[in-house]
């Protein structure tokens, strides 16, 4: 079923049809705060009943590369990341306001991989 919610549809679709690891399906399922958007849609007890939340490190890591690469594979800034999806959707859509909503634990995961990216030793 189409939810609309692409985390959702997302993590169904990896569960269902690729069967794939449960913890990759919950990664999925709730990438980049999709909880803010699943409430927005109504869609908050389908998420949570069928996917558990994510590792947090883990969740920051995917967040990390969902929100610092452009839907064409270009690097970006967080912030332009964010900025680019709300001009895309408009002030108004509900992934807009989600995004809105969720813009400071985005950035603070990004700045936490960053952060990590520049404490790990290089071998």
């Amino acid at each position: 079923m189409d939810t609309g919610l692409h985390s959702l549809d997302g993590a169904r679709h990896l569960r269902d049809v690729e069967h794939a690891d449960d913890a990759l399906c919950s990664l999925v399922a709730y990438h980049s705060c999709a909880i803010n958007e699943a409430s927005e849609r109504g869609l908050i007890a389908e998420l949570t009943g069928e996917f558990k939340p994510a590792d947090p490190f883990f969740s920051d890591a995917l967040t990390y590369c969902d929100m610092t690469t452009t839907p064409d594979g270009e690097s970006i800034e967080v912030e332009d990341r964010l900025a680019e999806i709300q001009s895309r959707y408009g002030a108004g859509h509900l992934v807009a306001r989600s995004i809105r909503r969720s813009s400071p634990h985005i950035v603070g995961s990004v700045r936490a991989i960053e952060r990590a990216q520049a404490e790990a030793p290089i071998s």
